[in-house]
This record gives structure tokens, sequence and C-alpha cells, in this order.
């Protein structure tokens, strides 16, 4: 897929990202959908307002009722959507800067878009003329409030509230000012949890820090963490479909070491996991000790979504899967990223164990990962670093995995170079049992990709 990546498609505003984006993206996803009544909904992004607005009356004009459900977490969304069994469009960059936005297309049973289903709105766009109805067939608009409210009572329905609040928890909860910070601080209190907040406001300017969860984007959630004596810190990025932790000490939590940990406890004999080729050691090890199977896709949600959606028709069961990024499935509870769900399901980790989350994830923090990122400007540049990347994995003497771009298993190690499906960048990752390993396998071949520029 080219609009539609590997979560939906987003862009700079202004420039990859305008209202006649948004205009042709409704208008394909009315046609594909045919549905006489949709939802629209929005993180806190600054062009999030008037993008909503562009949706909006796209799909009215093409003959749907629409719901707009205002700032809310993609996960709210998908609530809403399988409540009221109505598809959505949620206008989100996700972890992308300020000045980027997007769109995500949710299904009627709340779930992201299968491949199909995008390939089939991709198409749509190419032709996406808007499909207008007759003067009496225009849809209405109307506001839907107390959806957040609905929305984090059904979480409580999903987590072992009384064991949470039994363990007496301190979180310090960091939502970067995006769409979390209508429902993780509020929700983590209803656990029975003393919270204390940082970047808690919505802010689509994002003045406390860059919207992606990563280490070096938390300084101000590890300070926070030390100076309240928490038990856990927890962070998202824009619209809230993710969840990265910081332990008792202040030290961030790689994502692949929570998904191991949050895998070890939900996985039985026979049990499968979808996973991305990115997948961490760390995942493996987890997976093999309980005698489970690994189930590996290309980067991103929607093709995590698809094959969940395979292996459970085959009649397998898979109670998570995700990526190590913090986004993280629970297919029991609902098949889509939930950052303030995996959230919980994590104090229910700490709760049911005495000591702290830094020794809760110990048995998986073994593991060194790097990744790095190298911005091309236009489509011939990006063409040479595939090609130089595709020279470099042919002659490496590791096995080869091209399921989504060139992974290399070299038995104490890993390394992967694949084009982001988000961003205009080539993304290197590498892990290993030692941090020099992992950083020399990404210099080694980020050197070998600046010579193709």
């Amino acid at each position: 897929m080219e609009l539609f990546g590997s979560s939906g498609t987003r862009g700079v505003v202004g420039e990859e990202f305008t209202p006649e984006r948004v205009r042709r993206v409704a208008a394909a996803a009315a046609a594909v959908w045919d549905a006489d009544r949709v939802a629209v909904a929005r993180d806190t992004r600054l062009s999030g307002a008037p993008f909503a607005d562009v949706a909006a009356g796209t799909l009215a004009a093409a003959g749907a009722d629409v719901d707009r459900l205002g700032v809310l977490p993609t996960p709210g969304v998908a609530y809403y959507c399988a409540r009221e069994g109505v598809p959505a469009l949620v206008l989100t960059a996700s972890h992308n800067p300020p000045e980027y936005n997007g769109i995500k297309l949710l299904g009627t049973d709340g779930t992201e878009l299968s491949v199909d289903a995008y390939e089939r709105v991709e198409r749509a766009v190419v032709g996406a003329e808007t499909p207008l109805a007759r003067w009496d067939g225009v849809g209405s608009t109307r506001r839907i409030d107390g959806v957040g409210d609905d929305y984090r009572a059904d979480l409580l329905t999903g987590v072992d509230r009384e064991a949470v609040a039994a363990a007496d928890l301190t979180v310090a909860v960091d939502p970067g000012h995006g769409a979390g910070c209508t429902i993780s601080p509020a929700f983590f209190r209803e656990l029975g949890c003393t919270v204390h907040t940082v970047n808690a406001e919505p802010d689509g300017h994002f003045p406390g820090r860059d919207p992606e969860p990563v280490a070096e984007n938390l300084t101000a959630l590890r300070r926070l963490v030390r100076s309240t004596d928490a038990d856990v810190g927890i962070a998202h990025d824009g619209d809230a479909d993710r969840a990265v932790f910081v332990d008792e000490r202040g030290d961030a939590i790689d994502g692949d070491t929570s998904l191991a940990a949050l895998a070890a406890a939900e996985l039985g004999g026979g049990d499968v996991v979808v996973a991305a080729v990115n997948v961490s050691q760390r995942l493996v090890d987890a997976v093999g000790a309980a005698d489970a199977t690994l189930d590996l896709t290309p980067i991103g949600s929607t093709y995590i979504v698809t094959r969940v959606r395979e292996r459970r028709r085959a009649g397998d069961r898979v109670p998570i899967a995700g990526e190590g990024n913090g986004g993280v499935f629970f297919p029991g509870y609902r098949l889509t990223r939930d950052g303030a769900y995996v959230g919980a399901k994590f104090l229910e980790l700490l709760a049911a164990a005495d000591p702290p989350a830094s020794e809760v994830v110990a048995p998986y923090a073994d593991y060194h990962f790097v990744r790095e990122n190298i911005a091309y400007d236009d489509d011939d540049e990006r063409a040479r670093l595939l090609d130089a990347a595709a020279a470099y994995a042919n002659g490496a003497d590791a096995a080869l995995d091209t399921t989504d771009g060139y992974r290399l298993d070299y038995g104490d190690a890993w390394l992967l170079v694949r084009p982001s499906g988000t961003e205009p960048k080539v993304r290197i990752y590498a892990e290993a049992r030692t941090a020099d390993r992992a950083r020399g396998l990404v210099t080694d071949l980020r050197d070998h990709l600046e010579t193709a520029r």
C-alpha cells in the first residue's frame, strides 16, 4: 500500500496532509463502507478540529449520519464502534511530531481495517469524487458526549480492579499532551491507584515532549517517578494506543521487555502470539518457555490485526499480540491497541508480585536494543537506500528473512532494515546481548547505507 502505510495514512500538515487528502480519504471510506452512520474523532493536534470538519462534511454529503466524538483516544473510538456497530474515521498521527496529522479507519467491530479493506479504500481514493446524496438524503451531524466516561467504565470490566486496588500502587502518568489526557489519569485513579501526572493537559503544540514515548522523551516522567516514589510510570503516544513504562527507579523499560513480561503472564501451551518481524529475542524466549507459537507479520498494526483474525478463525487461541513499541493487543478484551488497558494489565503484574517493576521485568532485560533512522528527501534517494540495504543483506553471513524489509539473524544478535510505513525514513533495528554488539551492527549498516546517498 502506498497511501496507507503500517498504521493509517499520515503526513506533514500543509504538505502531504491537506484538506483535499482528508476529503478524498473520507469519500473513499464512505464508498467502501456504504454505511448509514459513521463516527469521527481526533487527537489533540491543532489541525484536528478543522480536518474533522472536512471529514464529517464529506461523509454527511455522501449520505451518512455522523457522530462527532471530539477528542478521544483511538481505543476509545474502537469501544464506541463496537458498541454502536458503526465504522469510524480518526484524525491522528499517533506518535509523529506535532506538524503531522493522519487518518486511521476503524471497522464496525472496533478494529483497525484489515490489509484488504485498506487496499479497497486506497483503490477508491484514486478516483474518489465524493459520492453525493440527493438533497433529501444528506446525512446529519451530531455531537456525542460522555463516550470517554463510558469507555473508562468498559475498561474497568476487563481488569482485576480489586487486586490492583489492594496493592495500593502509586502511578506516575504522562499522556504527552495527547488524547490520553482525557482518560488515563482518571482511569488509574478509578483502579484505586494514587496518581501523579505530567504533560497531562491536552495541547496540540505538545510543549512538554514529543508525542513518541521513547526513553529520550520521558525525562519528566522519570523525574516524577523518583520524586513521588511511584511504583511505576506510564506514558502514551498522541492517540494513547500505546503504553511505555518506567520502573520504580526512574529507568525506562524497553517496550520489548514489557511485552515479554506481559506475554509470559498470559501464555499457555499451544497458544499463539502474533508479533511484527522486528520482534525481540525476549519475546521469543517467553513464547518458548510457555510452549507457545510465534507468528511473525510485517510491521504495523493492520498486519497484526489481519493475522490475529486469521489465526482465530483457524481455531487458535491468541491471548496477546503486538510490537515492541508499546502497542500491545489483548484480543480477548478487544482486538485493538489500548494504552490505558495495557497499563492496567501491567499494574496487575505488579499487584500479583511482591518485587518492584524492575524485578518483574528483569528476566526479560538481558538483551540490548538499538534503533536508528535515516531520513530521505525523495523517492530516488529512498530507492538508493533500499538497494544498498538489499545488497548488504544478501552479502551478509546470516539467516535472511524478507517478511518486511531485510532481517538478518546472526545467532547471537539480529539486525533489521526496512522503510518506515508512516514517515520518509529508513529504519534500522538491532538487538544483541551486549550494547556494543547491537550498536556496532547498526553503525556498520548505517555507514553502508550512507554511501548510497
